[in-house]
């Protein structure tokens, strides 16, 4: 049957006859024999059929050709590209091909796909153009109004998807498309990629961009690319099987350095895949892939390895802990593994230090230090002063040594955590924790930290640049801050500050108090409080000698031996005089004040007694004889009888430098006749020195060999209460100027038994305190629960040390029985009140 229709100028129009012009010259642009073509005619001829009302037909028509061309055409072209190594074998992968046949294969194949689309994008673009008028028609009349018909270009790659891509391969099985050989073949080609073969990336970026043209639906929805709903799907499966078999095998295989390299580059060329291979779209998607199953799933197992953190952190991998932080925080914004494992690895790292210290301090001597110590005896040394000096230096070194062993901990991971972790504010937190927690377990932190102090300021400052005394306060600082009892630490500071002070050790009083200004500054003003009252009694003690030095010369004391008085007049409160061994407190604290002195010195004492009082009225002063020192001009006679060019042949004069005591001690031989001698005992009667100060003593002025001011019978170690003393005529020397040191006297670590006595004073400071800080909060709240006033109390302590819960409910019940609180007996929680 023909379909008759008019014409234009009333001719009748043959539709089948103009369809068949039509389709014959659609059928030469796909086989690219368009250059005959009139397309002024073909465009004339779809123009009289719309024109007739006949487009649907026309449009119709056209989709049915295009079916079939891409069929019967362009379908089995595509099919013999499809080789065996392209096609699954029974088990549902490919044949043993090799790597190069399935990648020649599959590149034979994408690019006859790539053709065929290019050609069916391109012949639809020339039929677009013939049917012009037709597509005006159905988009004004039909497509926008009604929405039912796609532009005719838009249907044609419809049936490419259709026709084409989900055309059935193997009429025995229904689930093996075009499409899905389309993804085998990709996933292969990047496979291989990933295994390090060349592939061609244009070529797959051309399919790509192939599926991303094409939609599940007309509706062309985003999410409904074939891309995302057919290949991505695919690529994301295959590429997790992929990452979990290979992060298996590197863990079985490789270091954790390698491990976290390889899972970096694997990051990068997955980024670089998706710029240059498939769809930028992809990255975020596969970068989650990747690292769920190399670094989600194994990131504890890699940090745990032998290889792992604590290696990396011994062996100063600094860019391998930087790949374990990077690939941690990609998963985790917390970096809870690594966290772990670092402050694992710093508090094992500072127990060692602890340890060590612990058994620095409590070694044994070796055999040559007890050889050297027998040596000295022999000499004429005193082998118990002399071992236990060793003791005490012993000792003292190993506070140093820990103390710089944690500074160089610190400096360790401070340089990781600046060089790995990028200053990360999370790890910050969590060694600053650790580093903590490993210093207050030691228990002598807060000793030798100010011991650390302490020598710096008596002589390891000594020719330092500022710069590099700077350096040396802010490490002390900076260990500071981690101590949690500051009130144990202010306790040794002070003694050790006031040995110092009162011994004029100190290098510089300015770098004194830049360290006490920083203390300020980090701690607050009452922790300085009374540190800098020392300094201020040193600067008025120096106003009242050279007051009291003008006062005496306006009194026109003509005498020229008078004695040159320095004096330190010290606050009772505010100078920790008893844990040096210069309290009132005690049987011997009250034998010092009660020291008698001879007539000369007694006279000045009593004339500078009376110059304060009349200064200060009131205030009652205690001399403490032991912490002072004296400067002494002594003549040594010529000897008689002894060997010409000896000099014991002339008179010998020193300028000497002894404790007060000793001073003491020696002007009594002063007024002894030649010859004759006096017994400790006569000493102690006339001195009223207690004994153990007497003893120390006579041991510097009459046992230690350089310093033989007097000589003792019978000669031993020992002091004993019946031995002989009797000044020493024989005494040379070729120093003018000597200093008689006292046996014990310096800045040492305590003993068991003072360290005892140190946290008994300390403890009760701080039951005093917590009383306090409970009558403050009270005074303020006037009534609170139980729970709210420890927890307020353990708050306001806390800069100051960790109370101990225990011992808030002690003086709690002690400030009820003193009536300063009471219970409140009907309150649903047990509660006090304040008593005003």
């Amino acid at each position: 049957m023909y379909s008759i229709l008019q014409g234009i100028n009333g001719d009748e129009l043959d539709f089948d006859a103009t369809w068949a012009i039509l389709a014959a010259s659609f059928r030469e642009i796909h086989t690219k024999n368009a250059s005959k073509l009139s397309f002024e005619e073909l465009y004339r001829n779809a123009y009289k059929i719309v024109l007739r009302k006949r487009g649907e037909s026309l449009y119709e028509k056209v989709k049915d050709f295009e079916r079939d061309w891409l069929s019967n055409e362009v379908l089995q072209r595509l099919e013999t590209l499809l080789s065996s190594a392209l096609l699954p074998h029974s088990d549902g992968d490919v044949g043993s091909s090799t790597t190069n046949e399935r990648r020649v294969a599959g590149e034979k194949f994408l690019r006859g796909l790539k053709e065929a689309w290019i050609d069916q994008q391109t012949c639809m673009s020339m039929l677009t153009d013939v049917l012009m008028y037709m597509l005006i028609q159905i988009e004004d009349r039909v497509y926008c109004l009604d929405q039912r018909h796609p532009s005719i270009y838009a249907s044609a790659m419809m049936l490419f998807r259709d026709s084409v891509l989900q055309s059935q391969v193997d009429p025995l099985d229904d689930s093996l498309t075009m499409l899905g050989i389309l993804n085998r073949v990709v996933l292969d080609q990047v496979y291989m990629d990933r295994a390090g073969d060349i592939i061609d990336k244009h070529l797959i970026k051309s399919c790509v961009y192939m599926l991303e043209a094409l939609y599940e639906t007309p509706n062309e929805n985003e999410e409904e690319k074939l891309y995302i709903t057919s290949f991505e799907r695919d690529f994301l499966d295959a590429s997790r099987d992929f990452y979990k078999k290979e992060g298996d095998q590197l863990l079985r295989e490789s270091d954790a350095g390698t491990y976290c390299k390889h899972v970096r580059r694997r990051i990068g060329e997955e980024q670089d895949r998706c710029r240059s291979t498939l769809s930028e779209s992809t990255q975020p998607k596969i970068e989650a892939v990747v690292l769920d199953e190399l670094v989600r799933h194994k990131i504890k197992d890699v940090v745990e390895m032998d290889s792992g953190v604590k290696f990396m952190i011994d062996n100063d991998r600094i860019e391998e802990l930087g790949l374990v932080f990077d690939l941690n925080q990609r998963i985790d914004q917390h970096k809870a593994e690594l966290t772990r494992a670092i402050q694992k690895r710093m508090i094992e790292m500072g127990s060692d230090v602890n340890n060590a210290a612990i058994a620095a301090s409590q070694a044994q001597p070796t055999k040559e230090t007890e050889a050297k110590d027998e040596h000295k005896e022999e000499a004429g040394g005193d082998k118990t002063k002399q071992t236990g000096e060793r003791v005490a230096n012993q000792q003292t070194l190993a506070a140093l040594k820990w103390v710089e062993d944690v500074l160089a901990l610190k400096d360790k991971f401070d340089k990781i955590h600046r060089d790995s972790f990028g200053s990360d504010q999370t790890l910050q937190t969590a060694l600053t924790r650790s580093c903590s927690d490993f210093i207050n377990a030691f228990p002598r932190s807060s000793e030798y930290i100010s011991l650390f102090i302490d020598e710096n300021m008596k002589k390891g400052l000594k020719g330092k640049t500022e710069q590099e005394v700077d350096i040396v306060l802010d490490k002390a600082i900076t260990l500071l801050r981690y101590i949690q009892d500051k009130d144990m630490f202010e306790r040794y500071y002070k003694k050790h500050l006031c040995r110092r002070l009162l011994m004029a050790k100190s290098v510089s009083t300015d770098v004194e108090k830049q360290m006490i200004s920083r203390m300020k500054i980090e701690l607050g003003n009452n922790f300085t409080l009374k540190l800098e009252a020392m300094f201020k009694d040193m600067q008025l003690s120096e106003d009242l000698t050279s007051g009291y030095r003008q006062y005496v010369q306006r009194l026109g004391d003509p005498d020229p031996k008078r004695i040159d008085l320095d004096i330190k007049v010290l606050t009772s409160m505010t100078w920790p005089l008893e844990s040096i061994g210069g309290g009132s407190g005690g049987d011997e604290g009250q034998q010092r004040a009660r020291s008698t002195y001879p007539p000369l010195l007694e006279r000045i004492k009593k004339g500078f007694e009376q110059y304060y009082a009349d200064k200060h009225s009131g205030r009652v002063l205690t001399w403490h004889a032991n912490l002072g020192s004296a400067d002494l001009r002594a003549t040594f006679p010529k000897v008689p009888g002894a060997k010409e060019g000896s000099s014991l042949t002339k008179e010998r004069k020193h300028e000497i430098n002894v404790s007060t005591y000793a001073m003491i001690i020696l002007l009594l031989f002063n007024d002894l006749p030649p010859g004759e001698t006096l017994t400790t005992e006569e000493i102690q009667a006339r001195t009223n020195i207690p004994i153990s100060d007497l003893s120390r003593n006579l041991q510097s002025l009459a046992v230690a060999p350089k310093t033989r001011l007097l000589t003792k019978e019978p000669m031993s170690k020992d002091i004993k209460l019946t031995d002989h003393f009797s000044f020493n005529d024989n005494f040379q020397s070729k120093f003018l100027k000597l200093k008689v040191g006292v046996v014990s006297q310096g800045n040492k670590v305590e003993g068991d038994r003072e360290r005892q006595e140190t946290e008994k004073k300390n403890n009760d400071s701080r039951g005093f305190n917590i009383e306090a800080a409970v009558v403050r909060i009270m005074k303020q709240r006037k009534e609170l629960s139980h729970q709210q006033l420890i927890t307020e109390t353990l708050s306001q302590l806390a800069t100051q040390f960790k109370p101990d819960v225990n011992m808030i409910k002690k003086r709690i019940e002690s400030l009820i029985e003193r009536e300063y609180l009471e219970r409140i007996e009907d309150a649903a929680t047990p509660s006090y009140r304040y008593l005003a």
